[in-house]
Formats: structure tokens, C-alpha cells, sequence
């Protein structure tokens, strides 16, 4: 009779997904060592290009210089990589070399410790810059922000993310156009939408869709009590006129006056813009301007973001299940029997 102990199954499974764990390094390193071939491979054939000006168009001129701009971070990453690996093995024969001093082991221990977390950060570099670009990266945004749970802190909370990412767009010089703010008495706001443009707006700020939230003492309270306030933010791509058509029979266009804390015009006219797009039941309001005609080219300007966003959606969810049918989901019911 064999008897185990109560640890070797936890044993097994520890070596098991070790090997896993190898299994995907080892296919992930490749992968990155072929992208990085590939990448040189067309930086060298664009240069050789480059040589025939000739031959080139200045659209074709350009065309070419921006592929070589994209490739750039890719090749300065992996030869960054191989002077810290190279530099690496040099200090691990330090360290191997019976006949060197103590002292000098002793430096090169602690250099062996700095160089494997730089070689580490610029792996990360290095994956970064081989991930794809989302095709609307380089678009500018729409920006939504809207107060949660937490009543009266939670708009306040709201607000100040709002003027947060207003003050962004400024350290980025991105051009921050303030479309609607629906502002509440005691200060903070309902919700606030703004148009942000500028290089590569919607890649470096697409992260900051979902629900924030904050644990502070207001400043109203006066017991000291910790209260927890949440704010959405939605980061939509501008659409084009050209990505999405809005048909004049598909909307319901009505004016309202404006309401609302502050402003002479509030309550005077009728300068409020609500669209509703009767296809989707999408409904933009905005109240923002004096002018009616300009709170409906905001109006326009958002709808056609939340339907673009809508669109790009129904997309995704289309392209994984179609990848879903085609792979399966690995399980046993999935097998194909081998004839």
C-alpha cells in the first residue's frame, strides 16, 4: 500500500502550472523575438526606399516616414534589452569568477540587482510597443462625467474630476471644449460633457471609462464622519460624418428652455436642444449656449460619438462570437471526435 502525504497533490499542482507558466514564457518570449525580427526587417526595407526619393510622391514620402516613426519605439526597446542582457552576463561572470575580490563581487551583486529591474521595465516597453493600436487611438473624444451614489459630495466629486481632466488637456495641450455643465445649487454638478482634441486623445485617456469613487470627510460635515461618493466617466471617440450618418426622418429634435443653477439666459428662452435618435432611443440634451443652433451642433456632435460608440461595440460583441464559434470554449462538450 502507497501512502501519500496530504501535501504531494499541492506538490504536483505547483510543478504542473510551473510548467505551464514556462510553457507561455516561452512562446510569448518568441513571439516578441519574431515581431521584433519583423519590425527590423521593415525598418530596413523602408529606409531602402527611402534611397529611391526619385521615385517617391510626397504622400508616399510621408506614408513612409510614419511607419518608421511606429517602429522606432519597437527597435530602440529590444536594443536597449540586448545592451542590459549583455551587460548582465558580464556581471554574473564576475560573480562566478573564483579569483575575483570580494569587493569587487560585492559592487557587482548590487549592479546585478539594478540591471534585472531595468531589464525587466523595458520588457514591459518592449510589449507595450508591440501591442496593436486600437483603430481609434488617434481620435479626439467626447468626455462624460456624471455624479453617482453620495448626493450633494458625489456632484462635487463629479465636478472636480471634470476640471481634473480639463486641467490634463492643458499639460498635454489638447484644446478642451466645455459642451454642457448641468450644475447643482450647492455647488457640483449633474453631469458635464466636454469635446477634447488633440494628438492621440482617445489612447491615452480611454482607460479612465467606469466608476470612480472617494472616501473623504466633505466639507460640510462637521461630525468628522468618512463618506463614499462615486462618479461615471464615459471617454467616447468623436465620430466623423463619414462614420456615422444621422438621417433628418431618424430624429425628434425639441426645444425647452434651460434650467438649472446660474446664468441670466436660464429660464428666458427656449435655447435648449433635447435629440432623440428614434432608432436606438439615444437621448442628448443640451442647454449649455444661449444659442439654440449652437447647443444643437453640440447636441449632433454627441449623439453621433454615442452612436459611433454603440456601433464599435455591436462590432466587438459580432467579431468574439464568431471567434467563440470557430475555436470553441475548450471544453470536453467542444471536442470534435478524430475520424
Amino acid at each position: 500500500m502507497i501512502i501519500r502525504s496530504k501535501d504531494e497533490p499541492k506538490q504536483g499542482l505547483r510543478i504542473e502550472t510551473d510548467r505551464a507558466r514556462t510553457s507561455v514564457d516561452a512562446e510569448l518570449h518568441e513571439f516578441v523575438q519574431k515581431t521584433v525580427d519583423n519590425a527590423r526587417r521593415n525598418h530596413s526595407e523602408l529606409n531602402q526606399k527611402l534611397q529611391e526619393v526619385e521615385h517617391l510622391s510626397n504622400e508616399e514620402m510621408i506614408e513612409i516616414n510614419k511607419k518608421l516613426a511606429k517602429l522606432q519605439p519597437t527597435l530602440l526597446c529590444s536594443d536597449k534589452l540586448e545592451h542590459l542582457r549583455k551587460e548582465l552576463l558580464g556581471l554574473q561572470d564576475i560573480l562566478n569568477d573564483t579569483a575575483e575580490e570580494a569587493s569587487i563581487k560585492a559592487l557587482a551583486d548590487q549592479e546585478l540587482h539594478d540591471v534585472k529591474e531595468r531589464i525587466q521595465k523595458v520588457e514591459e516597453e518592449l510589449l507595450l510597443s508591440i501591442v496593436p493600436e486600437d483603430e481609434v487611438d488617434g481620435k479626439n473624444v467626447i468626455l462624460e462625467v456624471r455624479s453617482g451614489t453620495g448626493g450633494e459630495e458625489a456632484g462635487l466629486f463629479a465636478l472636480e474630476l471634470f476640471q481634473m481632466y480639463q486641467k490634463l488637456a492643458a499639460l498635454y495641450n489638447w484644446n478642451f471644449e466645455v459642451i454642457d455643465v448641468v450644475s447643482l445649487e450647492r455647488g457640483g454638478c449633474r453631469e458635464a460633457t466636454a469635446s477634447i482634441s488633440g494628438p492621440n486623445v482617445y489612447g491615452n485617456i480611454k482607460f479612465e471609462i467606469g466608476v470612480h469613487r472617494v472616501q473623504r470627510v466633505p466639507q460640510t460635515e462637521t461630525s468628522g464622519r468618512i463618506h463614499t461618493s462615486a462618479a461615471s466617466v464615459a471617454v467616447l471617440p468623436e465620430a466623423e460624418e463619414t462614420d456615422i450618418e444621422l438621417r433628418p426622418e431618424h430624429l425628434r429634435i425639441d426645444t425647452y428652455r434651460a434650467s438649472g443653477a446660474g446664468g441670466q439666459h436660464v429660464n428666458t428662452t427656449d435655447s435648449a436642444i433635447r435629440i432623440t435618435h428614434l432608432p436606438t432611443g439615444v437621448i442628448v440634451a443640451i442647454q449649455d449656449e444661449r444659442s439654440q443652433h449652437k447647443n444643437k451642433a453640440k447636441a449632433l456632435k454627441v449623439l453621433r460619438a454615442r452612436l459611433y460608440d454603440i456601433d464599435r461595440q455591436q462590432k466587438a460583441r459580432e467579431a468574439s462570437s464568431t471567434r467563440m464559434q470557430q475555436i470553441g470554449t475548450g471544453d470536453r462538450k467542444d471536442h470534435r471526435p478524430q475520424s
